[in-house]
């Protein structure tokens, strides 16, 4: 299907399935405390523009029985820099492969992107439920 502007299902379909570094955990020794980690300079390319995209990605979860590795998470996200994604897509593309590596008892991740022609977008993606 092709839309007015030109994007097809190929362009919504960019990046998802594309091999990335693997996310790397290690034991967690600790119950119930939460997480967050700020990625302020991920970048990736638009797959219909090829225009670069900016912006901070943040996770935000509850390990469960392992935590995510961070220098594996940050050789992830470089992997975006050259991938042609749409910004809804990587963020529930994060999500996913967290889930997959750690498998927290909840998580967030939230992107916000930088302003093009005037317009910003804060894309959240959560799995599971964040404990009261």
């Amino acid at each position: 299907m092709k839309t007015k502007l030109g994007y097809t299902d190929s362009h919504a379909k960019a990046g998802i399935n594309v091999p990335l570094p693997g996310i790397e955990c290690w034991p967690n020794q600790y119950p119930d405390y939460e997480i967050t980690i700020a990625i302020p300079e991920y970048t990736s390319i638009c797959p219909k523009t090829k225009l670069p995209d900016f912006g901070t990605i943040t996770i935000h979860y509850i390990p469960n029985k392992r935590c995510v590795e961070l220098k594996s998470l940050k050789m992830y996200l470089l992997a975006y820099r050259n991938l042609g994604i749409f910004y809804e897509n990587a963020v529930n593309r994060i999500l996913k492969d967290i889930v997959k590596a750690c498998q927290p008892k909840w998580v967030v991740v939230r992107g916000d992107f930088s302003s093009r022609g005037g317009l910003n977008s804060s894309i959240e993606a959560t799995f599971g439920r964040k404990p009261r």
